[in-house]
């Protein structure tokens, strides 16, 4: 957990517990909606299982999620601003790393001419609506964690 906690004040705790609910409500809708479509048994349950892994596999690997939350907080930045935003990654892990989230189509490699030529790290339409999801699971999270918290 980051020392010390973010606190907000209660107006602003409510808001994100209401956002995070109604998350939970869709979410459960659209489980439902998926569930009378996939059929029964323990078939339909793994390729379930299968698909979801599959579908978030990019998020277990290390270091993706460190540099998809800080393209999504601080937005597009340079590759040795990202060493720095990401410390101790090595500058082949982050080359790497954003070469797979690339190919993934969640960040856009963008090169500005120059001279000198510029590249810069953007996260694609795709990469935002990934944050836009994550960001309700991530502020839930943070709440049961205790590193944000209602100002007293």
């Amino acid at each position: 957990m980051p020392n010390p906690p973010r606190d907000l004040s209660s107006g602003a705790m409510d808001e994100v517990r209401q956002r995070i609910d109604s998350t939970i409500e869709h979410g459960s809708n659209i489980r439902d909606i998926l569930a009378t479509h996939t059929g029964d048994g323990p078939a339909a349950i793994g390729w379930e299982v299968q698909a979801a892994v599959e579908a978030l596999d990019v998020f277990g690997s290390r270091w993706t999620i460190e540099i998809l939350t800080a393209l999504y907080i601080a937005g597009p930045a340079r590759f040795n601003q990202m060493k720095t935003l990401l410390d101790g990654i090595s500058s082949r892990t982050l080359s790497d790393k954003l070469r797979l989230l690339a190919d993934r189509d969640l960040v856009i490699r963008k090169v500005d001419p120059g001279p000198p030529e510029r590249v810069r790290y953007v996260l694609s339409e795709h990469g935002r609506t990934c944050g836009r999801l994550l960001s309700p699971l991530v502020a839930h999270l943070k709440i049961r964690s205790g590193a944000l918290r209602t100002s007293r």
